[in-house]
């Protein structure tokens, strides 16, 4: 089992930057990839981001491409997310996710954090 646990989520302006991170825990040796979720309100949640453990092969949703960048330090078992030109439609509930399986990254996690707040406004 692998537990995850988010932190780094505020309040922020629009147009302001805003860093989170995941540790991750237990039996991590077999990661092939980890990712970030987010869910606002009322809707679905939604894949933002995802890298690969090994390698650090990095994919992003279109909307956040160019404002956000992920990241990983193996050796702490941390993911980033480093999030610029915040909008107000990226208000959410941020979810860090863990993969043991290859394949598409926009799906198929396995272990999920508690999940994060963060709001963009004014």
């Amino acid at each position: 089992q692998v537990q995850l646990v988010e932190s780094g989520g505020g309040l922020v302006q629009p147009g302001g930057s805003l860093g989170l991170s995941c540790v991750a825990s237990g039996r991590t040796f077999s990661t092939y990839a980890m990712g970030w979720f987010r869910q606002a309100p009322g809707k679905e949640r939604e894949f933002v981001a995802a890298i690969t453990w090994s390698l650090g092969y990095t994919y992003y949703t279109d909307s956040v491409k160019g404002r956000f960048s992920i990241s990983r330090d193996n050796a702490k078992n941390t993911m980033y997310l480093q999030m610029n030109s915040l909008k107000p439609e990226d208000t959410a509930v941020y979810y860090c996710a863990a993969k043991q399986t290859n394949g598409v990254l926009r799906n198929g996690y396995h272990f999920w954090g508690q999940g994060t707040q963060v709001t963009v406004s004014s």
